[in-house]
């Protein structure tokens, strides 16, 4: 193999696969209706949502679900696959002049997918708490759920602009840990696999909040799915 075709694997493969493909989660992300990142043919897509615009009421609103999902979703989709399409392009016309740029913009709108993906799915309509292997693992890596919920909540509040509080398990240590992501793909501990997000860009909130966001966080703890936190728990933590 030769370096361009080197670089052109390389580039659509790290474009397209959130782990490797026989990695636990990986398959399991296929495998489970909207965590599917592509399509049939590979490319980037929207899934539909688990549940009515309205499912979340009150603690999200009908129209705040809808342009969340449809636009500010929907457009990072069809925005990875542009930056996918000029990364070969690029390769095909040996010009890498400009791949850089595609290259950052691929990690934004790409990440961008994935947390929404997670996060949708992190969401209910009931109350619920952990329990089993994921309590176990909060106690042990944090104290108590009500600590985790404490960080996870100022970690949330505090992200200098737009951006998400993560709470993650990272194999290599095996421990939980919470993270303060800006925008969507920045100040990520590398080999951390998500398994509660919680958005914080205005789109999240501002209809519904105004500028109120510590108000929508506390909020979100009362519709958090910790039942979908715990089944990406028991994933990631097999690997």
């Amino acid at each position: 193999m030769n370096r361009k075709e080197f670089l052109k694997n390389a580039a659509i493969v790290g474009g397209t696969s959130l782990l490797p493909v026989n990695s636990v989660f990986s398959a399991g992300l296929q495998q489970s209706g909207m965590d599917k990142l592509v399509d049939q043919d590979g490319n980037f897509a929207l899934q539909p949502l688990p549940y009515a615009e309205t499912f979340l009421e009150p603690a999200m609103d009908q129209e705040t679900v809808h342009l969340h999902y449809t636009f500010h979703h929907g457009d990072a989709v069809k925005a990875a696959n542009k930056d996918l399409q000029m990364i070969r392009k690029a390769l095909d016309e040996s010009n890498v002049e400009t791949v850089d740029y595609w290259t950052r913009k691929l990690s934004y709108h790409l990440s961008s997918h994935i947390l929404h993906t997670i996060f949708w799915t992190n969401l209910t309509n009931r109350k619920s708490d952990p329990k089993g292997a994921l309590l176990k693992q909060i106690e042990k890596d944090f104290g108590s759920f009500d600590k985790l919920k404490l960080l996870i909540a100022k970690t949330s509040k505090g992200v200098d602009g737009n951006g998400w509080g993560v709470v993650g398990y990272h194999p290599s240590t095996q421990k939980l840990t919470v993270l303060q992501c800006e925008n969507h793909e920045k100040l990520t501990q590398w080999g951390v696999i998500p398994v509660l997000v919680i958005d914080v860009w205005e789109h999240s909130y501002y209809l519904k909040y105004r500028n109120r966001r510590a108000e929508f966080v506390d909020n979100l703890f009362s519709i958090i799915n910790w039942d979908n936190v715990a089944d990406r728990f028991n994933i990631a933590s097999r690997i």
